[in-house]
């Protein structure tokens, strides 16, 4: 069965960065397009980041410039590197595959405040 482990959230001050890392199982990983979504309170999920299997990659306008999403097909993991972080950032990170067809994970919260 797909089980999709996100991990790496907190809490950073404004402008800080943080890691986070999704392994994924139960999936030919290297055949998948990947994402990072994220749901704000009150808020509907969005994608916020994707990278194909070959590595190109696409952002969001709220985030681009500051986040940059990597893979290691090798240990089926994908990346999502953040920086400059901004309160409205504040969310609980997902992975999953671009079309969001994969089982959901628990994810991870990032909480961005002073």
């Amino acid at each position: 069965q797909v089980q999709l482990v996100e991990s790496g959230g907190g809490l950073v001050q404004p402008g800080g960065s943080l890691r986070l890392s999704c392994a994924a199982s139960g999936i030919i990983f290297n055949i998948y397009a990947m994402g990072w979504y994220r749901q704000a309170p009150g808020k509907q999920r969005e994608l916020v980041a994707a990278i194909r299997s070959g590595g190109n990659t696409n952002y969001a306008d709220s985030v681009k410039g500051r986040f940059t999403i990597s893979r290691d097909n090798a240990k089926n993991t994908v990346y999502l590197q953040m920086n400059s972080l901004k309160p409205e950032d504040t969310a609980v990170y997902y992975c999953n595959t671009q079309s969001g067809g994969q089982p959901w994970g628990q994810g991870t919260q990032v909480t961005v405040s002073s």
